[in-house]
């Protein structure tokens, strides 16, 4: 296995990974397009049509424990190949919407659902193959959102003049069937869950493959003690592993067997609420909340605030909305390769560029220039490139074995934050009549996040910490400590 990390097949794994999220986010990223055609179709308002944007990308956010749980139990490759057709599916079947509410279910659900479960999926397997470039390998895999986004604007707007709105999703949808073509290279380097309970029936030896479910018989008295008839009615048949079924009562065993069947999912409850009792992940999961709350909806209407000051009669030929999509690419690929550097901390970096995007916040409502919103708008675009950082981050905090439960916790804190961050910006507009409170609010928001985490990855406290576990520890997890520490 040591021998496949960072080798020649791990970036066959990150070019199959850039392809998936290219093809599943592509359309989600430019969803800004498809806007004017929903509006002019069905005559809705413009809050309830923008919750279909806002509901694919918050949905593939606040599913990821669960499409987390898929990946562990059935593999990336698997989950991949279902994904493709929730991302097909869903596309096509926006096509013949009668109505934003279906879009919602649709598009928002069903495509965000798809999404949700590839990024999980692209994450998990790029992780398992890379240690020394993981960062550098993630942010080109993560790259492929911002890369989708900007072709399929074009691209969409192409399809939609040629072809109509209905043309165009069933077009998207059919490229998005290539999803399962990129499938293919994911090859596990970790057998998951699933499997590994079959092979471990297939190898065991003692017994015979299956063993067939003890049953406890409840008869009628009436029933004469020579006869073999046995009714259905009459009969509790409960699957259970015990030698001696008959020892103990029937609610017992009930009771038993119920523990049995819950018992995973209380674990995955508990290890989900041992990460949240960690200092540095709980103020990970605070950070991403607030810098999504903040820094996600203002980018939908950074074109709009241009018009409403007069800057611009019209959108640019190199409107503001792709500035901010290239910008989120290279700052994907720049703080990628510079978190693989030694003496560079990913905790510390991740802080210090939601700091920075705060800031670019913050100056917006006071910057009344063209030029300026372009320069603000690529430095918020750059410095949002720190979501290719999360899983980095992540498996520094609770190593690899865990981090697609981790990484799922996460990004559900991230999906809460997106689609809470429109209608509270919309209605600080609505009251307002201004985007300035609601700039103000969303860049306080994000310098809030990134003031979190920078004093929660401070050194001092995993100081004081290894001050006072010092004597307890055993050598082996006392470098392992080190090394968490020295990454926090």
């Amino acid at each position: 296995m040591a021998a496949s990390l960072d080798g020649g097949w791990s970036w066959v794994i990150v070019l199959a990974s850039f392809m998936a999220q290219l093809l599943a986010f592509g359309s989600p990223q430019a969803v800004g397009v498809l806007y004017p055609e929903w509006l002019a179709a069905f005559h809705e308002g413009k809050g309830m049509t923008a919750w279909v944007g806002s509901m694919v990308s918050g949905v593939a956010l606040i599913a990821s424990p669960l499409c987390s749980a898929c990946v562990d139990n059935f593999g990336a490759r698997p989950v991949t190949i279902f994904s493709g057709v929730m991302v097909a599916g869903g596309l096509m079947l926006s096509a013949f919407a009668p109505n934003v509410s279906f879009l919602i279910f649709s598009y928002g659900i069903v495509v965000g659902m798809g999404c949700g479960l590839v990024y999980a999926a692209t994450l998990t397997i790029t992780c398992q193959y890379f240690d020394k470039r993981r960062g550098l390998a993630l942010g080109i895999v993560t790259t492929g959102t911002s890369v989708g986004g900007f072709l399929y604007a074009t691209a969409q707007n192409e399809l939609i003049e040629l072809f109509g709105l209905d043309g165009c999703l069933l077009i998207v949808g059919a490229l998005a069937l290539n999803l399962m073509a990129c499938a293919g290279p994911m090859r596990p380097l970790n057998l998951p869950g699933y499997y590994l309970k079959q092979k471990a029936a297939l190898s065991h030896k003692d017994g015979p493959l299956y063993d067939k479910p003890a049953a406890i018989i409840i008869i009628d008295s009436s029933t004469t003690n020579g006869s073999t008839h046995k009714s259905p009615v009459k009969e509790l048949l409960i699957s259970m592993e015990t030698g001696e079924p008959r020892a103990e009562p029937a609610c017992s065993q009930v009771v038993r067997v119920v523990k049995k069947r819950l018992r995973p999912h209380v674990d995955y409850l508990y290890t989900m609420a041992e990460y949240l009792q960690d200092r540095t992940f709980t103020a990970f999961c605070i950070s991403i909340f607030l810098f999504s709350l903040g820094a996600f909806p203002p980018v939908l209407f950074m074109e709009d605030v241009a018009q409403s000051e007069g800057l611009i009669e019209h959108v640019a030929i190199i409107p503001l909305v792709s500035i901010v999509a290239v910008a989120t690419g290279m700052g994907k690929l720049v703080l990628g390769a510079l978190v693989d550097v030694r003496w560079v901390s990913g905790l510390l970096l991740y802080a210090l560029t939601v700091m920075g995007s705060g800031v670019a916040l913050l100056l917006v409502p006071a910057w009344k220039s063209y030029v300026g919103l372009q320069v603000l708008s690529a430095t918020l675009g750059f410095f949002s490139g720190n979501w290719s950082l999360t899983s980095y981050i992540t498996t520094h905090i609770v190593g690899i074995e865990r981090l697609s439960q981790a990484h799922g916790v996460l990004m559900c804190f991230g999906g809460f934050g997106i689609m809470l961050g429109p209608p509270v910006v919309g209605w600080l507009f609505d009251w307002t009549q201004s985007y300035d409170l609601a700039f103000y609010f969303s860049g306080s928001c994000v310098v809030l996040g990134g003031v979190v985490l920078f004093l929660a990855a401070l050194p001092c406290w995993d100081r004081e910490k290894k001050e006072k576990n010092m004597p307890a520890l055993d050598p082996d997890k006392q470098s392992t400590s080190d090394k968490v520490a020295s990454v926090a």
